[in-house]
């Protein structure tokens, strides 16, 4: 999730992606792209080997369980079920991650409410010094439930978003592979997983964009009572087109 994303869905005054790219070079410069990226990057193997892993062995038990075989194909309520279980677990490592990304990457917006615009904290002085001065600041200050804040909202995108991206993708691959063929070819799983992934963010985007602005919220007040509020406020102050920024 890029810094353009998350300034595009809980930041102020951009209107599109031009103007918000060439805000960021012409406030921050190259580096503004990358704030609140290295603390996901370091993250990211084991947050996906982990997902993938639960998935992928959720998956075998209940083949085990149902047939007594866990390597046959699963049917479709395995994938499903499989799906939701890694989703849970995603959002139990991810929520926290993102949320540090989040405050790093919003820390120096504009803070607006009821057409009063706040003096927020200027470029160069910072609220968070870094992904750890972060964590322990939202740690401290707001405790576990300041690290999940927006969980709810996180939870509303992964598992119906999982569902909607291994279904697919597990039909595709299964529709593309030639019969006679053990398991699909690369160019069959690249275009599955693209398929899947496109058919996943286009519905997990509406969520995404409440689990950012939630996330966000923390670094000056807290505007929003929840998700349903954040959802309402959204949807008054700015209709239907806010659910598909930068989908």
């Amino acid at each position: 999730e890029c810094i353009l994303q998350t300034r595009l869905q809980a930041g102020q005054g951009y209107g599109n992606t031009l103007n918000c790219v060439l805000t960021v070079y012409r406030n921050e410069s190259v580096a503004g792209f990358f704030k609140g990226m290295s603390f996901p990057l370091a993250s990211i193997a084991v947050y996906s080997s982990v997902v993938f892993g639960v998935f992928s062995n959720t998956q075998r038990l209940l083949s085990q369980l149902r047939h007594g075989d866990p390597a046959r194909a699963p049917a479709l309520a395995d994938v499903a079920l499989a799906s939701m279980v890694a989703g849970f677990v995603s959002v139990g490592i991810g929520s926290p991650v993102d949320l540090v990304k989040i405050r790093l990457q919003m820390q120096t917006q504009p803070y607006i409410k009821a057409n009063i615009k706040l003096q927020p904290t200027v470029p160069g002085f910072p609220v968070y010094r870094g992904p750890i001065h972060c964590f322990r600041t939202v740690l401290k200050k707001e405790g576990i439930a300041g690290m999940y804040r927006g969980a709810g909202a996180m939870l509303l995108r992964d598992v119906p978003g999982y569902c909607l991206y291994f279904i697919p993708y597990t039909f595709f691959c299964g529709w593309i592979t030639p019969d006679g063929c053990i398991s699909p070819n690369p160019s069959s799983i690249w275009l599955a997983g693209g398929v899947a992934g496109a058919i996943s963010w286009g519905t997990a985007t509406p969520m995404d964009v409440v689990k950012s602005r939630l996330q966000a919220d923390g670094v000056y007040l807290n505007k929003y009572k929840g998700t349903l509020d954040c959802i309402l406020q959204s949807y008054q102050n700015e209709g239907l087109k806010v659910i598909w920024w930068c989908n």
